[in-house]
């Protein structure tokens, strides 16, 4: 599993020569990562005094970024089987037409999963990115920057997400649901790359 291996581990790992861990489980963990630190921040406001009245909201956004982080850290491994996947693929004879009929329609739908995985990594970590903003607006002000570095961390791993479900749409020959994807795609472009920009103008004006 590579959500178990040591972080050492895991860089080399990716620094290796094998196509997995790639974009997809890197940009998993960036998202876990990213809540981690929003994590972090809320529970450096937890139990503080001058932070009381925003209490119960800071354990709230704790417990949904443990949650999200959790669910990234199992799409680590999800992304990377879901490439294995296409690749073994790929592999299926092609001898006949019968053959070719059958690998043709495995390889659709393997590489429909290798889409949707990353999506859902994106889709995860742009949920939790308002938590984050909310941290770094009501939490600890003395780690208002490790909000931020979590909101950036955040856009990064929704955008690579999405590099990644785009180099599997445009091998998919389903019309219909690479329009859908590409929809969602800009869509969560777009409102992340706003909402980070936001949080760290935010940040800049309170430094």
């Amino acid at each position: 599993m590579l959500a178990d291996l040591t972080v050492k581990d895991f860089l080399a790992k990716t620094a290796g020569n094998e196509p997995v861990p790639g974009g997809g489980s890197v940009s998993a963990l960036n998202g876990a990562v990213a809540a981690a630190l929003g994590q972090m921040v809320a529970n450096l406001t937890i139990s503080r005094k001058k932070y009381a009245d925003v209490e119960e909201e800071m354990r709230g956004i704790a417990s949904t970024l443990e949650q999200a982080r959790d669910r990234l850290t199992r799409l680590i491994d999800k992304d990377s089987d879901a490439y294995n996947e296409v690749f073994e693929a790929y592999k299926l004879p092609k001898e006949t037409d019968e053959q070719k009929a059958a690998r043709a329609g495995v390889i659709q739908e393997a590489t429909k999963r290798a889409a949707l995985v990353p999506l859902e990594v994106a889709e995860v970590v742009a949920g939790i990115m308002p938590s984050i903003e909310q941290v770094e607006l009501k939490g600890n002000q003395n780690a208002v920057t490790d909000a931020g570095v979590a909101m950036m961390t955040a856009r990064t791993a929704v955008l690579g997400a999405l590099l990644n479900v785009r180099v599997n749409l445009s091998g998919i020959d389903d019309a219909a649901f690479v329009e859908n994807l590409e929809v969602r795609i800009e869509e969560l472009a777009r409102k992340v790359i706003d909402l980070e920009e936001k949080v760290i103008t935010e940040i800049n004006n309170k430094l």
